[in-house]
């Protein structure tokens, strides 16, 4: 995707590290930083800074809305995942008698707010095999009474992708009330979406997208909005927040705007335009074609160093494997300036755009000696 020199123009950070962990932090190319910067001499102007604020949550929608194949109206923001699904639980007022279906593979952002509400719906769990969803597992959990069913399209566990046309006409044929939230994290920026047709689409934006904390990408298609309409107080996603009626009701933007419920977080969206037009510059589909390969070569050397991956590689970013000393392992490959994600015995590579070749080499050549050789830990 890159070449060397453009690759060290861009991404000046990378010089002299193996950087395989972008599922969980990516790192961003310069001209992020560029945007921030552009942020704080808007806001040294004071009020009059506004009106670049603005300007620049509207360009950051634009390119959002082309990423996620919407419409302008149909994409808004919030300050993270964790925010986006706690309003989505205030605009489905799910009862005890409702029942939603989330799978063993989704982040706890997606799956907690059904635990914590104060009338708990009916919690159905879609349990992964060998790593993968499958649709025929999903199917008997479905029925008149589910409300909602939550996916990822790309799982930030082990890196599994949803089928999805099957998950898909699952749902609608078995579930005729529910309606599908996917969390898009783990893919936007890195893998071509096809999606679009899922009632609601949230995203974080400091993974794929090469932006920074404090945002997160709300898509709602026109069809689903009456339905994806929150229930939260605030002020500006409301028609008449400074109206004279203002003390006797609050009339709330339908679908995605409603989850705009106060101030933006500018620096964030200042980042994320600036990020998501780098990426969309050279394009999600090139990204993948170049990475891709990239993978399979990882996965395919963790393979001869007697690793098994915890499913199998379906067209993602991620790879992640278990193993009994993944402690030790990690921090020995940390102290080789190879940064990959561990947590609870996982370890986690995560290969975007800007890696190469040499870097999944370095890689398996580092992990090597550290499997066959506890001296070497």
């Amino acid at each position: 995707m890159l070449t060397d020199a453009s690759r060290l123009q861009d991404f000046p950070a990378l010089a002299g590290m193996t950087y395989l962990n972008s599922a969980a932090e990516s790192i961003p190319p310069l001209c992020t930083g560029r945007a921030i910067e552009a942020y704080w001499q808007d806001k040294l102007l004071g009020m009059k800074g506004r009106d670049g604020h603005f300007a620049q949550v509207e360009a950051c929608r634009e390119i959002s809305a082309k990423m996620l194949g919407l419409q302008l109206s149909e994409v808004s923001f919030c300050s993270c995942s964790s925010e986006a699904y706690n309003l989505l639980a205030t605009a489905l007022q799910l009862g005890v008698k409702d029942e939603v279906v989330v799978t063993d593979l989704d982040f706890p952002a997606g799956v907690s707010p059904w635990l914590r509400a104060a009338n708990p719906p009916v919690l159905r769990l879609w349990k992964s095999v060998e790593g993968a969803l499958e649709p025929t597992d999903l199917a008997p959990l479905l029925n008149e009474h589910t409300r909602l069913v939550q996916v990822s399209l790309v799982s930030f566990y082990n890196g599994h992708r949803i089928a999805w046309p099957v998950f898909r006409d699952t749902v609608r044929r078995l579930a005729p009330n529910a309606l599908i939230s996917v969390d898009i994290t783990q893919a936007l920026g890195r893998v071509v979406l096809d999606c679009q047709d899922a009632d609601i689409l949230i995203s974080s934006t400091h993974k794929w997208t090469l932006g920074i904390h404090g945002g997160c990408i709300i898509g709602v298609p026109t069809g689903s909005a009456s339905r994806l309409t929150t229930q939260a107080g605030g002020w500006l996603h409301l028609e008449n927040a400074f109206a004279a009626d203002r003390f006797e009701r609050a009339v709330t933007r339908t679908g995605a705007a409603s989850f705009s419920v106060g101030m933006p977080n500018f620096v964030a969206l200042y980042a994320l335009n600036a990020s998501l037009r780098y990426v969309d510059g050279v394009g999600v589909g090139a990204i993948a074609a170049y990475a891709d390969p990239l993978v399979a070569v990882a996965e395919a050397g963790l393979r001869e160093l007697g690793i098994r991956p915890m499913c199998r590689w379906n067209g993602t970013g991620i790879l992640a494997f278990q193993h009994p000393r993944s402690v030790e392992i990690h921090a020995a490959l940390e102290r080789e300036n190879v940064h990959v994600m561990h947590n609870a015995g996982r370890i986690r590579i995560a290969v975007h755009g800007y890696n190469t070749e040499a870097d999944i080499q370095r890689f398996l050549r580092v992990l090597g000696p550290l499997l066959t050789n506890s001296d070497s830990l």
